[in-house]
Order: structure tokens, then C-alpha cells, then sequence
């Protein structure tokens, strides 16, 4: 082999090592759960995903409903949602 090709093999084990390697708890990542951890807190708390086609425009103004509130958009339509219910919709 040259040079050149063993300096390349070197760097593509050390671009791989660094691709496997996880991102250190320092940077985040301990603070941010993944997918399963996160479905099970959801299924702890009696959560379960519903999913419902709406006008854009209720959307956007869901989203902008959201932004103002500190429990993001599924404290937002809950909210929604019992009140609806409540008043006999």
C-alpha cells in the first residue's frame, strides 16, 4: 500500500470509531430520552397517541396556541378537548 492509502484507511477507522461512538452525557444527551423510554413515562401516565386530520388552518392556530403555553400542544388540545367535551359538543 502508499502512504496515501494507509493515512485514508486510518482516517476512515477513526471517522468510523467517532460515527459509533455515542454523544457524551455533557452534551445532552442524558437530558433528552429516546422513543421507548419516553412511550413508556407516556404509558405510565395514561397517554396513547391519537392521530386526527384537521384544516390547516386549526392547525396553525393550535401551533401558535402552543407556543404560548408552557405544556406544549398536547397540553393544549387535553385542554381543548375537556372543554369541548364538557360543554356538550
Amino acid at each position: 500500500m502508499k502512504r496515501t492509502d494507509l493515512y485514508k484507511s486510518l482516517a476512515s477507522k477513526i471517522d468510523r470509531n467517532m460515527k459509533q461512538a455515542g454523544i457524551p452525557d455533557r452534551f445532552g444527551q442524558g437530558a433528552v430520552l429516546d422513543r421507548k423510554e419516553q412511550r413508556k413515562l407516556d404509558q405510565a401516565k395514561g397517554l396513547i397517541p391519537f392521530a386526527v386530520k384537521i384544516d390547516a388552518q386549526l392547525a396553525e392556530q393550535l401551533r401558535t396556541l402552543a407556543e404560548t403555553s408552557e405544556g406544549g400542544i398536547n397540553e393544549v388540545v387535553d385542554m381543548l378537548l375537556r372543554k369541548g367535551l364538557a360543554a356538550g359538543v
